[in-house]
């Protein structure tokens, strides 16, 4: 994703009169002799060039490539460097005005976005599939918070989250870092300021060492985090605030170095060029924000530190042009639109890409809406000069538009979510399969609530495990017949969902342990040898010696996908042959199919029964199972084979007896997976032999 343009000293929406700051000097003190570009706190067009430059980068890889530019690391140096420049000429005069400050941030950033929001809430309740309201509806409040980076970073470690579809708002995370940096930054550096009492030469070695802490720290915590959980580093906001840090470090600094003409027009083009193969060359979106963002950044400082060569031959002439000022002064505007624009147009036309004509519509609107937000919403806002108690009114009034409108949404999502119960007769779900079909009823789970349709094992007794920092949740039975460990991914999970009500009714305990595309094998079968997957199984195997149950469920196979891909790999058997050396029977569960699109939102396109939205059973099951082709199966399993109880005689299909089957593009939906339990109940107590 890219980030906000900041567009004025302390944020993004203001007009082309954004000043740089000279090295701070204080009013009794000598102003040393400094090169053109930094001579005084001026307007700087090249600045605003690069403000364009960065916008067009980021929207042209979103569209045409689907692709992260780096352009979001531009945006937060140009305002690390704007803000820390205004803010310490601030401090000079002794006057930091801390609550005017934040006012005029949220004048110069809540009416464009609020008007992005409240326009995006009503298109996407028309245009988007019903699966994503829920979904849609919670980035949107986080959006209006500007808390958005903290809730894709919550669903970046939430395994139930991973299949949520890109939101409309999800470009929001930029603006609610840069939002969290403009509340603590003019905190830091009054704090500085304190410190320094007044002295400005002082102020200036001060805040120097403390932008230096930030930057060390953050960028160090950044390379950290990256390396263990990308995700989560991408939208964190500390392991952002290097890029913050570098560009105030540079406007404090950059005056001290009279560089040549010559030099600044080498940093110019050198800048300028690498912005433009940065996304193309790094997989900017899976190694930032660590220690590869740094090529951004330094290329984003170099066009600063350039400046204004009025060299025939410098980048600035290009990057001052009176078509490239007028982009920079639409930048954030046009990055707010973008991006909602382009996901909706591929929602409508139920594709992952626009292509190039596509690309050339999507660009047109968002300009257009970009050009109309400009000059009849943020114009004229900032012309008003509102104050301070104004300003805060404006911004309450603005948010809670946006909330009002979102909790409205909700409302109807919440009453379209239930209908009828499963397992009555116009919802058998996977009884139809031995009883015939039933008359058409609505469709259940409804379209609004099937991605939340998980098989809720959190809401039992929770506790971690003693060798792994990882819950295991124990079914509440005061006194139980039998007690079952089922043990495995999220297929595992939904799969379970069948055997909970035979549990139940025969009075047995089950104990859930359970991690997300984490089999129990001797391997990590879906990211190759991850650590954290090895340690988690390691750790699972100990816990189920300790507790010795009755049995333990997991999976007998993997990757059910067309082509007839379906295994069973070596480190389930070696697992299951330690089960057997502690004489721990297994039940072991065939798998279920896996498609390339999400099936409720296929259904919700192309109608009930749309034979896209499933697969040929031959297609994805062979006649003979993986597990029965393998000579070293230990004599303690025994297996459960679900493909006839997710498919007819021919068809795997996306809906069987008024029952989704699919919460998503891989995983059983928990009512369907109930449903199941009347059908494979007498295999599960013969099995067991109970």
């Amino acid at each position: 994703m890219g980030s906000t343009p900041s567009r004025r000293a302390a944020g993004p929406t203001a007009q082309g009169t954004t000043s740089a700051t000279e090295h701070l000097t204080g009013p009794r003190a000598p102003r040393p002799t400094l090169p053109a570009p930094t001579a005084a706190a001026h307007f700087r067009p090249e600045l605003q060039g690069l403000r364009a430059l960065a916008v067009v980068l980021v929207v042209v890889y979103h569209v045409w490539f689907g692709r992260v530019s780096g352009g979001v690391d531009v945006f937060f140096l140009i305002s690390g460097f704007l803000l820390t420049g205004q803010l310490a000429r601030a401090a000079e005069r002794g006057r930091l005005e801390l609550r005017t400050r934040w006012s005029r941030m949220v004048v110069r950033l809540l009416p464009a976005a609020v008007t992005v929001l409240l326009g995006t809430v009503l298109a996407a309740a028309v245009l988007l599939p019903e699966g994503r309201w829920n979904q849609t509806v919670r980035e949107v409040v986080a959006a209006a918070l500007f808390l958005e980076n903290w809730q894709l970073a919550a669903d970046s470690v939430d395994y139930a989250a991973r299949n949520n579809a890109t939101s409309v708002v999800q470009h929001f995370w930029s603006l609610s870092i840069q939002v969290q940096f403009f509340l603590i930054w003019p905190v830091l550096v009054a704090l500085v300021a304190m410190v320094a009492r007044g002295a400005i030469h002082r102020f200036h070695t001060h805040l120097s060492i403390a932008l230096l802490g930030v930057f060390a720290m953050s960028l160090t915590y950044s390379v950290a985090l990256t390396i263990i959980n990308q995700p989560l580093a991408y939208f964190h906001t500390l392991t952002r605030l290097w890029e913050f840090a570098l560009g105030g470090l540079l406007v404090l600094w950059m005056g001290r170095f009279p560089w040549t003409r010559e030099e600044r027009v080498a940093f110019g083009w050198v800048g300028v060029v690498g912005l433009l193969v940065c996304g193309a060359v790094l997989p900017v979106g899976a190694v930032f924000p660590g220690i590869a963002a740094l090529w951004p950044t330094a290329c984003g400082g170099l066009v600063l530190l350039a400046g204004v060569t009025r060299s025939r031959y410098g980048v600035d002439r290009l990057l001052t042009l009176g078509p490239v000022q007028y982009v920079g002064g639409l930048s954030y505007s046009l990055y707010l639109w973008h991006w909602p624009v382009l996901i909706l147009f591929m929602a409508v036309r139920e594709q992952d890409g626009v292509g190039f004509f596509g690309g050339i519509a999507v660009i047109a609107v968002s300009v257009t809406l970009a050009i109309l937000t400009h000059r009849f919403v943020e114009q004229p806002v900032l012309r008003r000069r509102i104050g301070v108690r104004n300003a805060y009114r404006l911004g309450a009034l603005g948010v809670a538009a946006v909330l009002v409108a979102a909790g409205c949404w909700q409302l109807v999502t919440v009453q379209r979510a239930h209908t009828a119960p499963i397992g009555d007769a116009a919802h058998p779900g996977a009884l139809a399969l031995v009883d015939g079909p039933p008359a058409e009823a609505p469709l259940l789970p409804a379209p609004v609530s099937v991605y939340d349709d998980w098989v809720r094992v959190d809401q039992w007794v929770c506790a971690p495990m003693a060798q792994f920092p990882s819950d295991m949740c124990v079914q509440p039975v005061a006194e139980p017949e039998k007690r079952i460990v089922v043990v495995g991914d999220s297929h595992m999970q939904q799969l379970s969902g069948a055997l909970i009500p035979i549990a139940q009714q025969h009075n047995w305990q089950i104990t859930a342990i359970l991690r997300g595309a984490c089999p129990f094998s001797t391997a990590s079968e879906v990211v190759a040898d991850e650590p954290d997957c090895l340690a988690w199984n390691t750790a699972v195997a100990d816990e189920i010696a300790a507790q010795h149950p009755d049995a333990v469920v997991t999976l007998a196979s993997r990757d059910v996908r067309p082509g007839l891909t379906e295994q069973t790999p070596p480190g389930f058997v070696a697992q299951w042959w330690r089960l057997h050396g502690l004489g721990i029977p297994v039940l072991a569960v065939r798998d279920n199919p896996r498609f390339d699109f999400s099936v409720p939102d296929c259904v919700q396109q192309n109608g009930r029964g749309a034979e896209v939205c499933g697969v040929d059973r031959a297609a994805v099951y062979a006649d003979v199972p993986p597990y029965e082709q393998r000579d070293d199966v230990p004599p303690n399993v025994t297996f459960l084979d679900v493909a006839d109880a997710v498919c007819d005689g021919a068809r795997c299909p996306a809906e069987i007896g008024n029952v989704m089957v699919y919460l998503d593009d891989n995983h059983v939906s928990a009512a369907y997976s109930t449903s199941m339990a009347a059908l494979v109940e007498d295999q599960v107590l013969g099995l067991f032999d109970w």
